[in-house]
């Protein structure tokens, strides 16, 4: 097996340029448009189709024979030796009912792991970069492990298919002040970001995680896979149906604070 690389992909102001593109269109068309319902439940716009679009051709121009994984386009994983996962609008739900927080998520795989995330917070105007092996920075600015931050607040994430979890260890009291943002791949990246202690997330696919994923690790965020480990994919699998229920947390005692209500998540009825 090829080694991972960590050098940063040529064109990488090409990329932020379409990114940019993408989430001014985003901004431009918040509380505007209508949404419809897909056929699991969740919700999208003409927004979402056109930003996947633009994503999907962008960088098939930028990086030609890297294969594109996305949530509204091709949801195979590609046989090609690097690809691409792409959430165009993480936190369609929270755009079309005004809500002004979401995410454009972008991961670079090789070896079957994130090598360069990109998760972009349009309507905040802020812009997440993780390399693997070299760190992760916000707006240029380089990033802390959360480890080494004081978080009084003990704020916990929780996805709304995760708060019924809650009910299933009634005597025990849930160890922290629960937050729903709306939005998975940034419900998992506040984890990193010192926002969150810990992040519940009950069926992410891998759209949703691919870029906080690797922002995670390199802010040395422990992650707990509940079920399945996304680091073994297979060249052409249909990750359309995929869950990768996922606990993180921002150390090792956190973690184990937390399991007990990850393991009862995913435990039999």
């Amino acid at each position: 097996m090829t080694a991972v690389t960590t050098a940063l992909p040529a064109g990488l102001e090409r990329l932020e340029a379409l990114i940019d593109q993408v989430a001014e269109r985003q901004r431009d068309d918040f509380g505007q448009l209508d949404s419809e319902a897909k056929a699991d439940g969740s919700l999208i716009t003409a927004c979402d189709r056109w930003s996947d679009a633009t994503l999907v051709e962008g960088l098939a121009q930028l990086y030609p024979g890297e294969g594109v994984l996305s949530e509204e386009g091709s949801k195979l994983v590609p046989r090609s030796d690097a690809y691409w996962v792409v959430d165009p609008l993480d936190g369609t739900t929270n755009f079309a009912a005004g809500i002004p927080y979401w995410a454009i998520s972008l991961a670079r795989f090789e070896n079957g792991v994130p090598v360069l995330a990109i998760l972009d917070v349009p309507p905040l105007r802020q812009r997440i970069v993780a390399v693997r092996g070299r760190g992760a920075w916000r707006k240029g600015k380089p990033l802390l492990p959360p480890a080494l931050r004081n978080q009084a607040a003990g704020c916990a994430s929780l996805c709304s298919r995760s708060i019924g979890v809650l009910q299933k260890l009634p005597n025990q009291r849930f160890p922290g002040k629960i937050r729903l943002l709306g939005v998975a791949s940034l419900n998992l990246v506040s984890v990193a970001m010192g926002q969150t202690v810990s992040a519940l997330e009950a069926t992410p696919k891998i759209w949703d995680l691919a870029a906080a994923w690797l922002v995670l690790q390199e802010l040395d965020c422990p992650l707990r896979w509940l079920v399945r480990d996304p680091s073994a994919l297979r060249p052409g699998e249909d990750l359309a149906h995929a869950d990768f229920p996922v606990l993180a947390a921002r150390d090792d005692q956190t973690l184990a604070t937390f399991l007990p209500w990850a393991e009862a998540l995913v435990a039999p009825p």
